[in-house]
C-alpha cells in the first residue's frame, strides 16, 4: 500500500502549497501585512525609546504603508479588466514602498525633503494604481468608481502632509 502523495514544496520556502482553488497571499498583502506589523513594533517601541515621532511612524507604517497597500493590491485583483503585468506590480511596489519609507524616515528625522521625494513616489504609485484599473474593469461598477474614488483621495491627502512636514521642520 502506497503513501498518500504529499505536495511538494514550491521554491524551497519548506511550505507546502494550499488546497486548490485557494488563493495565495500576493505581493501586495505580503508587503501590506509586513509594514502593519512593522508599525505594531514601532509603537510598542514608541514609549520605552521615548520617540517622539513613534505614535505617528506605528500609525503611518500600519494604515497608509499596510493596510492601504493590502486594500490596493485586493481591488486590483477584483477590479481590474485584466491582470497587470509583472511590470506593472513591480512598479507599483517600488514606488509605494520606497516612496512610504522615505516619508517615514523623512519625517522623522526632519527632512522634509525627503518626505517631499516620498511624496512623489506616493503620486506615481497612485497614478500607476489608476491606470491598472481604467477601463469598463472587471467588478461592479460602483465598486470600481469608489476605489477610483478613494485613489484620488489618498492623491489630494498627499499634499496636505507634504506642507505638514515642512511645517514642522521649521
Amino acid at each position: 500500500m502506497r503513501s498518500p502523495t504529499v505536495p511538494r514544496d514550491r521554491g524551497g520556502t519548506g511550505l507546502r502549497p494550499g488546497p486548490p482553488g485557494r488563493p495565495r497571499p500576493g505581493p501586495f498583502q505580503t508587503l501590506g501585512t509586513a509594514w502593519v506589523v512593522l508599525g505594531g513594533l514601532i509603537a510598542a517601541a514608541t514609549e520605552p525609546l521615548h520617540l517622539v515621532s513613534g505614535s505617528w511612524a506605528g500609525a503611518y507604517s500600519v494604515l497608509v504603508a499596510g493596510v492601504a497597500q493590502h486594500a490596493f493590491g485586493a481591488a486590483q485583483d477584483a477590479l481590474a479588466p485584466r491582470r497587470p503585468s509583472g511590470r506593472a506590480v513591480a512598479a507599483e511596489l517600488a514606488a509605494w514602498n520606497v516612496g512610504s519609507v522615505a516619508v517615514l524616515g523623512g519625517t522623522v528625522v526632519r527632512m522634509p525633503y525627503v518626505v517631499d521625494l516620498g511624496g512623489l513616489l506616493l503620486v506615481a504609485a497612485l497614478a500607476l494604481m489608476i491606470r491598472t484599473v481604467r477601463g469598463r474593469g472587471a467588478g461592479p461598477a460602483w465598486a470600481l468608481w469608489t476605489y477610483r474614488a478613494l485613489l484620488v483621495v489618498i492623491l489630494l491627502s498627499i499634499p496636505a502632509g507634504l506642507t505638514m512636514a515642512h511645517l514642522r521642520a521649521g
